[in-house]
């Protein structure tokens, strides 16, 4: 049994201070609200990602006020966008001015996820590192009360809270804890692989498509781009120290003129990534808590859409608790229609990323990918006219 610390009680507990435990807290916070974010680790540092902030996530950045930050941090604007194809042929499309922006991003993780914890921060959330979530507390009925915990030092500590927001990744302890149901699952088969590179110059995204394979390369901080390959997973590669002449190989396989830029040039880190991450939606919500990003909703890494599906649940969260926590609406219907945004607002890019996942004939990709830029569109239009979360004075209004 843990301690219980009582002179830590808080509206919301956050597990999880990245893309999006950073912008619920945020969003939260400028609400008026009192929330705790915790992590296991302190800031800035980095994390496995494919970086590309996809239209809808850039929409919800400007729309906080955060996009300037991140631009001026280093991560370059990026204003165009090249499709290499089988056949030699090279297809250039300039991000258009939609939904209120004109180009796109792909942050470090260590800068993006700071800068929005800064935020939080600067509105009023409390940030805690060094802790351990290991449970999540529950009164008699079963509903959460806060989370279990350990500190650095190895102590343990309870942080009572009214509500609990689980934005631990892809294998959060929260889902486990509060039994989130699994709602949607599909096969995953498929890996992807990347590595930042200097030297070539980088000016902007570039998507390789050959038969089998789906390589490409994302602009970033410091001149460097993050130059990735997605594939089945049974095909040779990996990743760590030492795997930059699979990496390569495989790299040819699927982008051979992409390669020999690549080869070339600098490569900064070891081979990152990761073989059949999970295509797996939970229940977004239940009795006293919420899931967000990756913890809710966990997708292959192949459409790049991790970060902006963070930036949407966030958001999404924060407006329907906001209106549960000042007593506007009753927190079980608030919390449902949460559920029935967000399970809405995943599913068709869901469908294609799974789709994609698999690698079907080279045709049948590229009608995807197609349909996959319409359904971003529509998304970053729908995103864009969101009602805005309230201010406090707007919230007592």
């Amino acid at each position: 049994m843990a301690e219980t610390d009582t002179g830590t009680d808080h509206e919301v507990v956050v597990v999880g201070a990245r893309c999006a435990g950073a912008a619920t807290a945020l969003l939260l916070a400028r609400q008026g609200h009192d929330v705790l974010v915790v992590d296991r680790v302190g800031f800035p540092s980095d994390t496995l990602s494919t970086h590309a902030i996809s239209r809808g996530g850039v929409v919800q950045l400007a729309r906080w006020g955060l996009l300037d930050a991140v631009v001026g941090s280093g991560a370059p604007p990026i204003r165009t966008v090249d499709f290499h194809f089988d056949d030699g042929r090279v297809e250039r499309r300039t991000v258009k001015d939609r939904a209120g922006v004109d180009f796109l991003i792909a942050p470090r993780r260590h800068v993006l996820d700071t800068i929005m914890l800064s935020a939080a921060i600067d509105a009023g959330a409390r940030f805690a590192s060094g802790i351990t979530v290991t449970g999540v507390a529950t009164d008699r009925s079963g509903r959460a009360v806060g989370v279990d915990a350990r500190k650095s030092d190895g102590a343990p500590l309870r942080i009572p809270a009214r509500f609990v927001v689980g934005a631990d990744g892809v294998r959060s302890r929260v889902a486990r804890a509060v039994g989130a149901d699994v709602v949607d699952e599909r096969p995953s088969t498929a890996a992807t692989y990347y590595t930042y590179v200097a030297g070539p110059a980088w000016d902007g995204f570039e998507f390789h498509l050959q038969p089998g394979t789906f390589a490409g390369v994302f602009p970033t901080h410091g001149g460097e781009a993050a130059v990735w390959v997605c594939c089945p997973a049974d095909l040779p590669a990996g990743a760590g120290p030492g795997r930059g002449a699979p990496f390569l190989r495989l790299l040819e396989r699927a982008a051979p003129s992409l390669a020999e830029r690549v080869r070339g040039a600098r490569s900064m880190t070891p081979v990152r990534g990761a073989a059949c991450l999970p295509n797996r939606v939970h229940a977004a919500a239940g009795d006293g808590w919420a899931l967000v990003g990756d913890a809710g909703y966990h997708r292959d890494p192949i459409t790049g859409h991790g970060i902006t599906d963070a930036f949407r649940d966030a958001e999404l969260l924060a407006g329907a608790l906001g209106r549960a926590l000042r007593g506007e609406r009753p927190e079980r219907d608030a919390l449902a229609a949460y559920a029935a945004a967000r399970d809405q607002a995943l599913a068709p890019i869901f469908d294609v990323t799974c789709r994609l996942a698999a690698f079907p004939p080279l045709d049948e990709f590229t009608a995807l990918q197609r349909q996959l830029s319409t359904l971003l569109d529509a998304e970053a239009a729908w995103l864009a006219d969101l009602p805005a979360v309230p201010t406090p004075s707007v919230a007592a209004a």
